[in-house]
Order: C-alpha cells, then sequence, then structure tokens
C-alpha cells in the first residue's frame, strides 16, 4: 500500500491509475480497502481511475485514539482525493462507507459525479437506532470481540453466504481496536442525514443486500433524495459486493450509463 500523512496521521491507499471516470470504494466499520477488491480489480480492468482508502483507524492506517465521526472520515477522503488529483469521481461506499459517501455528496457537492450506497444505514429507523444503543453498550465490555462476532452474525449474515469469507469477515473486524470501534459505531448512530437541511442533487444509487428489511429507511431516503435510483441483490447478506460482486458489478456499470457518467472500457 502506498500512504499519505494527515495531521501526523498515516493514511493508506490503493491506487490504479485509467482514463476513465474515477471510482472511489469506501469500506465499513471495522473493514479495510481489500472488502472492495473485486470492484477494484473490475474497475481498474475496465479502464477507471480506482481509489480504495483505508480509513483512519482502519486496516493499515492509523489508529490514533480520538472521536471518529462520520465527518471526520469523510473530511479525510476529501483531503485524500485532493492530494491525488482524483476529481469528479462516483463515490462508492459499503455499509458505513456509504453513510461516509452521502455525507461526502451532500457537504462537497462540487467534488463527486455521483454516490453510491451498498446497504448503508444511511436514514436509520427508531427500532434500528435502540438496538445500536445496546450493542454500543456491549462494545464497552471486556469481551467485546465476541460482541462483535455476535452482532456481525446475527445481523449482517445470511446462511446462503460462503461459511469461509464469513469466518475471514468475523475475524477481521473483531480485531479492529475497541476504542475506534466505540466511537465510531457512535458516530454511525447519531449521523444525521438531515443536518443543515442539505439534499443529495447528486445522482445517487442504493444497493440493498437480500435481507427481510431494509437496513436504511428507504421512505425518507427517498425524500432527501427524490431522484434515487434503486437496486437489491440476490442471495447475500450484507457484504454482497464479496458474495456476489457481478451482480454488484453489474448495477454500477448500468448506474453509470444511464445517468450519462459513463463507463470506461
Amino acid at each position: 500500500m502506498d500512504f499519505l500523512r494527515r495531521d501526523g496521521v498515516a493514511l493508506g491507499y490503493r491506487l490504479a491509475r485509467g482514463d476513465g471516470v474515477p471510482i472511489v470504494l469506501v469500506h465499513g466499520w471495522c473493514c479495510d480497502h481489500s472488502y472492495f477488491s473485486p470492484q477494484f480489480d473490475h474497475f481498474a480492468a475496465r479502464g477507471h481511475t480506482v481509489f480504495a482508502p483505508d480509513l483512519r483507524g482502519h486496516g493499515a492506517s492509523d489508529k490514533p485514539v480520538q472521536d471518529y465521526p462520520i465527518s471526520a472520515f469523510t473530511d479525510d477522503v476529501v483531503w485524500m482525493l485532493g492530494e491525488l488529483g482524483v476529481e469528479k469521481p462516483v463515490v462508492v461506499g459499503h455499509s458505513m462507507g456509504g453513510i461516509i459517501a452521502f455525507d461526502l455528496g451532500v457537504r462537497y457537492p462540487d467534488i463527486p459525479a455521483a454516490v453510491v450506497e451498498l446497504d448503508s444505514s444511511t436514514v436509520l429507523t427508531d427500532t434500528a437506532r435502540a438496538g445500536m444503543n445496546a450493542f454500543i453498550e456491549a462494545l464497552k465490555r471486556p469481551d467485546y470481540q465476541n460482541a462483535v462476532e455476535t452482532y456481525v452474525s446475527k445481523v449482517l449474515l445470511i446462511d446462503s453466504d460462503d461459511p469461509a469469507r464469513r469466518q475471514s469477515i468475523l475475524a477481521g473486524m473483531a480485531s479492529a481496536p475497541q476504542q475506534m470501534m466505540i466511537s465510531a459505531f457512535t458516530g454511525l448512530r447519531d449521523f444525521d442525514p438531515t443536518e443543515g437541511g442539505k439534499t443529495m442533487s447528486l445522482p445517487n444509487l442504493y444497493i440493498a443486500a437480500d435481507e427481510p428489511s431494509p437496513r436504511s429507511d428507504m421512505t425518507r431516503l427517498s425524500q432527501l433524495v427524490p431522484h434515487l435510483l434503486q437496486g437489491k441483490v440476490v442471495g447475500s447478506g450484507h457484504f454482497c459486493q464479496l458474495e456476489v460482486p457481478d451482480q454488484v458489478n453489474a448495477m454500477i456499470d448500468r448506474f453509470l450509463n444511464v445517468t450519462g457518467i459513463g463507463a470506461a472500457g
């Protein structure tokens, strides 16, 4: 990996240069850039510039003891794009990364060309918020790693998901620093998509996993993004970009074409 240093914090990233519209891949809570490996390879092979950071506190990036609100992650991504000269990208985020992508599109509307959210809790339901409160308390206990594994197994994965991938995800997410886990998940819970009264003016695609109920309140999200396009994968839990990458990639490719942003290759 390569690194940029912002205010003394090393931020890791993977970058492939191409002639096509840039694609930015923002991973989720307690994950890293590798959770977007199928998309990185797909879009790089089609001639896009592809940028996949490790958010601060995650992966190979530094893990300072600090607060981790959504806005801090967003500001890091914006700064890195500026340092690397990546202009007018399509920002694709999974889970918490989708909230970061949404936040970026609302607060920095001149930077991205479009936003894609993969199974993100962009607009929380009241029921989901209550469950998150209990999980945050569980993360504060000494056995927090067991709490993470239980949460991921019961809330993010479904029976049809690949068993080996399931174990890899559980181990990887549970290894994240406890302080970051608590702070970032609290930031995720507290994110207000209506703050400042701004709405999403950019092309926006939301792709849901194959779960009984949407992870986001889609009625309220559609009010914030009147032109929202929606898709849903078949046969995958929350980590759909890994489980069914061909479905996810095809929907993003189609999104680029129908919005006029254009696909490379």
